[in-house]
């Protein structure tokens, strides 16, 4: 996998998040739904800000970002789910989600550190402190 390629995963794997959140948001039921529908709500903007900021990274060192639902499909590590029915459900999807893209970042460093691109490691370390937020956070939310 090349720099472009990398920084297109990240594009893929937040745009599956972007719609599993909003489904999340859209769906989540029980007595801390007015808790997660807020949550999610925030966590599918935070991903939309993302994907943003990385697809125009991608533009300023020459790359093409993709930019189709099936581009995202067939690039990314995430699964499309919908099987997700209660909030406890989706709360652990979302945490073994975060869990990829941050390994997927990890590569992404790497492959920046390898292209002497300092901007893009910054980048992605700053969203691996993010995932480690929301990993934690959604972790102590299941009681784990």
């Amino acid at each position: 996998m090349n720099l472009h390629s990398a920084l297109n995963l990240q594009i893929a794997n937040w745009n599956v998040l972007y719609n599993k959140l909003h489904r999340f948001h859209w769906y989540v039921k029980g007595p801390l739904f007015f808790t997660l529908h807020e949550k999610f709500e925030e966590l599918y903007e935070e991903a939309a800000a993302v994907i943003d900021k990385v697809a125009e990274r991608l533009l300023a060192i020459g790359g093409e970002p993709i930019a189709t639902m099936k581009e995202y499909i067939n690039t990314a590590t995430l699964n499309e789910t919908n099987g997700e029915k209660t909030a406890n459900e989706m709360v652990q999807s979302l945490i073994q989600d975060y869990k990829q893209v941050k390994n997927d970042l990890k590569q992404l460093i790497k492959l920046a550190e390898e292209n002497d691109d300092d901007v893009t490691v910054d980048l992605a370390t700053g969203l691996m402190e993010k995932l480690d937020t929301h990993i934690w956070m959604l972790t102590a939310y299941l009681g784990d």
